[in-house]
Parts: C-alpha cells; sequence; structure tokens
C-alpha cells in the first residue's frame, strides 16, 4: 500500500495565492508604530516560523525579508496587545514540541524539521500545542498582513512584499498608457500615508 502523504504542504506558492484574501492597505491599527512586544528569543521562534511559512527562493523575498515578524511584534505590542499572551504561550509550545520531537529548539532545526513541526502544529497533532490548528492559522494570517499591507504598520520591508505581487502601491489617477494594461505598472513605492511612512 503506498504510503499515505500528508495532508498539510507549505508551499510559497499557497501562501502567495492567499494573499489575495488580504487587503493590501491592510488593517487600520495605531497611528504610531508602537514599540516591539517580544524578547529576542520569542522573535527568533517567530522568524523561524514565518520563514518557513514563506521562504525566499528564486521567485523573491520571504516573509522574513518582507518584514512579517517586524509587523507582528510591533502589533503585539499595540493593537493586538489582547493577543500576545496567547501569542507567546504558543510561540513556547511551538519550541517545546521541537525540543521534544526533534531534539533541538526550533529557530535552530533545518527547514525539512521545522516543515514537520509546522505540518504538526497545522493538523492538530503537535503534542503540548494547544489549538495548533487555530495558532497556526491565526500566526499565517498574521504573517501575510505582515508581508503584503502598507509598510506603514511595520511589514512590507521596503515594498518587497508588493514587489512581490507586482502591486504598484496606492494612487489616485493611472495614466492612460498605464489603463492599457500591456505592460506592468510602474511601481510607485509610496505607503498610503505619505512618504515619510515609505518602507523601512
Amino acid at each position: 500500500m503506498a504510503e499515505e502523504k500528508p495532508s498539510f504542504e507549505i508551499t510559497r506558492r499557497t501562501v502567495i495565492a492567499s494573499a489575495t484574501l488580504v487587503p493590501v492597505t491592510a488593517l487600520t491599527a495605531s497611528a504610531q508604530s508602537p514599540p516591539a512586544a517580544l524578547t529576542a528569543a520569542q522573535r527568533q521562534i517567530l522568524e523561524a516560523f514565518v520563514d518557513r511559512l514563506c521562504p525566499k527562493d528564486d521567485l523573491g523575498a520571504g516573509a522574513v525579508e518582507c518584514g512579517a515578524a517586524n509587523y507582528i511584534d510591533q502589533q503585539l505590542a499595540g493593537y493586538l496587545s489582547s493577543e500576545k499572551e496567547a501569542m507567546v504561550a504558543g510561540l513556547a509550545a511551538v519550541d517545546a514540541y521541537a525540543r521534544n520531537s526533534q531534539g533541538g529548539p526550533f529557530a535552530g532545526l533545518s527547514a525539512e524539521k521545522r516543515d514537520a513541526i509546522l505540518t504538526a502544529v497545522e493538523n492538530g497533532s503537535a503534542a503540548g500545542v494547544p489549538n495548533g490548528r487555530a495558532f497556526f492559522t491565526r500566526l499565517r494570517r498574521l504573517t501575510l498582513e505582515g508581508m503584503f499591507g502598507d509598510p506603514y504598520y511595520g511589514g512590507n520591508t521596503n515594498f518587497a512584499g508588493w514587489d512581490l505581487i507586482q502591486y504598484p502601491g496606492p494612487r489616485l489617477a493611472v495614466g492612460p498608457e498605464e489603463q492599457k494594461m500591456s505592460k506592468p505598472a510602474t511601481p510607485y513605492h509610496r505607503s498610503a500615508w505619505g512618504t515619510e511612512h515609505s518602507g523601512h
């Protein structure tokens, strides 16, 4: 009997394709960039997690390069502060599961081993990670927001996320040549909040 493949496979294409569900101006959070919420160790686990959700490859920048972890960290210190306790507990549980099942801290594991951990968390089979599926889904959603939202909120570093999906940026008017759509639109590379919030 052929070996059954896992029901979940993390692929860059599926992560990017689902970005259409995230408004490009994502969130109307706080007016100022809030301070970071996570410790250095917690941030390291978070970065290792989002890195495997959408790794850098020949198509372009990954979640880390797009500033997804930075976005999540900042929002947990501000607009999403009510989620900080659950997020920190979830990251700690993932790290503990990695140590128990793979013999090392999550951030120190190979890409293949981290993928195995994420697969178990996503399908709810990771022992010691309560509500694994919900935790995975929430962190995946926040990763997409951090990659493709307006840079004003702490992610989409240097517009890497917008460049990845060929979103030119918010603009009030488009010229006749660009309306023909015979070639990609020229990147605008400006935050909807103004040039002082464009890139990091």
